[in-house]
């Protein structure tokens, strides 16, 4: 299963975390203490709120419940583990066992180096992922880099500079020379879901500028 981190709501006896599921979903899943079927909503890129799936109890799971487990779980990085236990609130945390709902292409990004040494990298004290910390080194980085003046006085799109210093940085943080393209969209694709704003606003809000001057 990928999942984010568990975390306890105070608006409801229960636990949340967030969850990858097929088609590019994220879904964010709620379940109580006293046991049952887990309540589950997707999360809505363009509100950022969790839409209840049409066989979640609603009076089980109130809107407001779903609210904090969207804000709580914000930032929080995907890991591939087992399946969870609300039994005493411990976490079972084997190698996750197919189940129909995750893509096996998730399964390998979030299992792979890569994804977790941008996870170490940049994960702050309290656990989130810090979207300021990676755009502020890759930012520093781009005006660092003369590869990348070439690219911006050869007038190169945002895109292309953007995924050159994305991948040269990815490289140098697990010392990985041969990443494949679909390799490194994965990785971009997973941080992407964690983010509703995008991974990489800031950086190509950069790049966008070193091409306006």
């Amino acid at each position: 299963m990928i999942r984010t981190p568990i975390v306890e709501l105070s608006t409801l006896e229960a636990i949340a975390f967030r969850r990858k599921v097929r088609g590019g979903h994220t879904a964010i899943v709620i379940q109580r203490f006293d046991g049952g079927q887990p309540g589950q909503g997707l999360l809505n890129r363009n509100t950022g709120d969790a839409d209840p799936a049409h066989n979640t109890q609603h009076d089980r799971f109130p809107p407001e419940a779903f609210a904090e487990a969207v804000e709580l779980t914000r930032f929080l990085p995907f890991n591939a583990r087992g399946q969870v236990s609300v039994s005493g609130f411990k976490r079972n945390v084997e190698e996750p066992e197919p189940d129909g709902e995750d893509e096996p292409e998730d399964i390998a990004t979030v299992c792979s180096d890569e994804y977790a040494a941008i996870v170490d990298a940049y994960t702050n004290r309290k656990g989130e992922l810090s979207y300021n910390l990676l755009n502020k080194d890759f930012i520093q980085f781009t005006k660092g880099s003369k590869i990348v003046s070439n690219m911006v006085r050869d007038r190169a799109s945002v895109e292309e500079i953007r995924d050159h210093v994305v991948r040269v940085k990815l490289e140098n943080l697990t010392g990985n020379k041969n990443l494949s393209d679909g390799q490194v969209r994965r990785i971009v694709e997973m941080l992407d879901a964690v983010n509703r704003r995008g991974v990489f606003k800031e950086l190509n809000d950069e790049i966008r500028k070193l091409l306006a001057r």
